[in-house]
């Protein structure tokens, strides 16, 4: 009896050829757009132990020799291109953004999903339309509102921005919140809890992943972002990484492909360290 079901289910789960040459051709597919993908990656890290530095001394795609005077020039040359200071402006901008941006969503989205008022639904309409629109086009009025409160060559400028332009994207954390069940908040307001300790203490420890999912995308705009910096930090020492990398001349190219392959770490270990709960954040905020 036992070895004829183990026949059944090796009949069941064998694949017909048909099949069996439809995984192969996908698997070969997406090996060949994995490659594709992987390989500019690939050549930067490489690029950035060339040992001359430039660009015009490569042997076809990849330097002629290596070391790592690109990444110790870097930290320690910091005569005309002072990329610790660069790395340092980036991570307070990014971080002070992402707080604050990652506060503002929260609450629009927790509002939007809880409470029912007069101009809700054309409130959420127009967000939906105005996101439409990239953010670039309203540059002009950007700088103009910067330098009338004085905010050109002010990483708070940058931070500012970046914040007020989080909450547009809330609807995926709307959808996050409206899979709590609200008889959970009725429950609590029965024992007498107001509004404000129902999302601080019931509501938000439920939320860690729509927080991780919010801060971590907060975090990741003014991290790599360049128009907007370029746009309202004139000043070299108070460039980001972005636009300082940009600043170098075209026989620095090692040192700019080792400043852009240092500034991609701290990102892919927070994206790998947090992977969990983005995919679960993402994925129930997408359910409404």
């Amino acid at each position: 009896m036992n070895e004829t079901r183990i026949m059944k289910n090796v009949k069941k789960n064998r694949m017909s050829p048909a099949k069996l040459l439809d995984a192969c051709l996908t698997y070969a597919i997406l090996i060949v757009v994995a490659f594709i993908f992987f390989f500019p990656c690939l050549w930067l890290i490489m690029a950035s132990f060339s040992k001359s530095g430039s660009i015009y001394s490569f042997d076809g795609f990849f330097p002629k020799e290596y070391s790592l005077g690109s990444f110790k020039k870097l930290f320690c040359d910091t005569r005309l291109y002072d990329y610790p200071k660069w790395f340092l402006n980036t991570l307070f901008i990014a971080a002070a953004s992402s707080i604050l941006g990652t506060f503002l969503t929260i609450l629009t989205a927790y509002t939007m999903s809880r409470f029912r008022f007069k101009g809700r639904k054309a409130l959420m309409k127009g967000t939906m339309l105005l996101s439409m629109f990239p953010s670039f086009m309203g540059m002009t009025a950007v700088y103009i509102l910067m330098t009338q409160f004085k905010l050109v060559n002010q990483p708070l400028g940058l931070v500012l921005i970046y914040a007020a332009g989080a909450p547009m994207g809330y609807l995926t954390q709307k959808g996050y919140f409206d899979t709590i069940p609200k008889a959970i908040d009725e429950a609590a307001k029965v024992d007498g809890a107001s509004n404000l300790s129902i999302f601080l203490h019931i509501n938000l420890p439920l939320s860690k992943p729509i927080i991780v999912y919010t801060a971590l995308t907060s975090f990741t705009w003014p991290w790599s972002d360049f128009i907007l910096p370029k746009l309202l930090l004139k000043e070299k020492n108070l460039y980001t990484v972005a636009v300082g990398l940009m600043s170098l001349d075209d026989t620095e190219f090692a040192r700019f492909a080792a400043g852009s392959v240092f500034i991609a770490v701290p990102i892919v270990i927070l994206y790998f360290c947090l992977v969990k709960n983005m995919v679960t954040g993402i994925s129930e905020g997408a359910v409404k």
